[in-house]
């Protein structure tokens, strides 16, 4: 380390604040030494006293930030709480719907005959000259062997015959927002499907003694015009969650909520998960490893909303996005086009599936009462929530009022001690 040879000079201020040494002993009683004591001891009270009030008021905030943070955990819960309980009324509600529509159909089934899967292929095998209908002849006259054939061994089915549906006013509201072709569609699983169905010669005209043109002719249905093909590994599937718990695989979709957070009245369902899926096709799956409902019926339907009544529908537009339907009739397509007049019943309709509607005669009482409570927990969470919240702002006050007295008590002590002091032994009029 380096080491100086010169000796250090003695500063003149050392010399002035009279440091006691063996050469110049202080006189405990000189009054300059007196002084200067009592000035040390009153600058080390101030000193003191900054420290301590300083560790007081960051200890305070300290405190009140943690209550803050407490109240506001307790927020989060109690409002997630409300979440679910909102949830739950709105599952009770949309059941309760589903109960009465259904109710309405079992009163007018002597005016409604029952669709049955029977009726929608009767229907189907009207459509002479579809492609859908001459599919269906084909397993008419095929039976068990018709679906390893070169032409149909990767056709799924009819959009008609997928799924079914719970009622029969219900079958004929969806059946005519989706319109004749759509219900039609035959249903591939693959692109290679899709290409069997139709050839083309080098110019790129269809080759009618080829595909389902030349199965029409074959059997003197001779194909005409258009016809809807629905290739499943090429449709964008939904990508969100999927109901827990649920047999059918229903995705999770947010339930249509008014600007007071309230579901809108007659709201039943989304029509996506308001369709049946029989045990075959419900465990169909794509190579990607996606069902029916995420991908054709979610395809064909997005989020359209269900309702009991055309009323119930208009009141509910606010908040409905993809369209709506009501169970008499009403049909909104998407915002701002509406479908008016009178419903008209096309000639394909979706199956009836049975046995989905039978509930406890005690049903209604038991989700009323179910209701009621759940909105009296709600009510309770609702004034916890209202207290927990006046403590929190109260907290929040008494944290902003003690941070400006530290800020202030912070500025009074920078002007304080530190600043006005001078060197003892030093006249301070120097």
């Amino acid at each position: 380390m380096f080491q100086s040879n010169h000796q250090p000079l003695i500063s003149p201020r050392a010399l002035l604040t009279r440091e006691p040494s063996a050469l110049n002993p202080v006189d405990r009683h000189d009054p300059f030494v007196i002084g200067q004591s009592e000035t040390q001891k009153e600058e080390f009270r101030k000193v003191e006293f900054i420290v301590t009030n300083s560790k007081r008021l960051q200890d305070d905030l300290q405190n009140l930030g943690l209550r803050i943070k407490h109240h506001e955990e307790n927020l989060k819960y109690l409002k997630s709480c409300t979440n679910s309980l909102d949830e739950s009324i709105l599952d009770t509600q949309v059941s309760l719907g589903k109960y009465h529509s259904s109710e309405v159909e079992t009163e007018n089934e002597n005016s409604n005959h029952f669709q049955t899967e029977e009726h929608t292929i009767e229907q189907i095998l009207r459509q002479e000259k579809s492609a859908a209908g001459i599919l269906y002849q084909l397993k008419t006259r095929h039976g068990t062997q018709a679906p390893n054939l070169a032409l149909t061994k990767d056709v799924l089915g009819i959009v008609a015959t997928l799924g079914k549906v719970d009622n029969d006013d219900l079958s004929r509201i969806l059946s005519e927002y989706l319109g004749l072709e759509a219900m039609l569609a035959i249903v591939c699983k693959t692109y290679e499907g899709v290409k069997a169905l139709e050839l083309y010669d080098r110019e790129g005209r269809i080759n009618n003694s080829t595909g389902l043109h030349g199965l029409g002719s074959s059997i003197g249905r001779p194909m005409d015009g258009r016809f809807l093909v629905i290739c499943l590994e090429d449709l964008r599937p939904y990508a969100g969650e999927f109901v827990a718990d649920d047999s059918q695989r229903k995705i999770s979709l947010l339930k249509p909520r008014l600007q007071n957070g309230e579901c809108p009245a007659g709201f039943i369902g989304f029509a996506v998960n308001m369709i049946i899926l029989d045990s075959a096709n419900l465990s169909f799956l794509t190579a990607s490893g996606h069902g029916l409902r995420e991908t054709l019926f979610y395809s064909l339907f997005s989020r359209l909303q269900v309702y009991r009544t055309r009323a119930e529908m208009l009141l509910a537009t606010p908040c409905i996005s993809d369209g709506a339907v009501s169970l008499d009739g009403g049909m909104i397509k998407s915002n701002g086009i509406f479908y008016l007049g009178t419903r008209k019943d096309i000639e394909v309709r979706f199956p009836i599936s049975s046995g989905t509607t039978n509930l406890p005669l005690n049903y209604i009482e038991e989700a009323e009462e179910k209701i009621k409570k759940l909105k009296w927990e709600k009510e309770r969470l609702l004034e916890d929530m209202q207290r927990e919240q006046s403590l929190l702002n109260l907290e929040k006050g008494q944290y902003n009022s003690k941070k400006q007295e530290f800020v202030k008590f912070l500025a009074r002590s920078s002007h304080g001690p530190f600043q006005n002091q001078v060197p003892i032994g030093r006249d301070r009029s120097i």
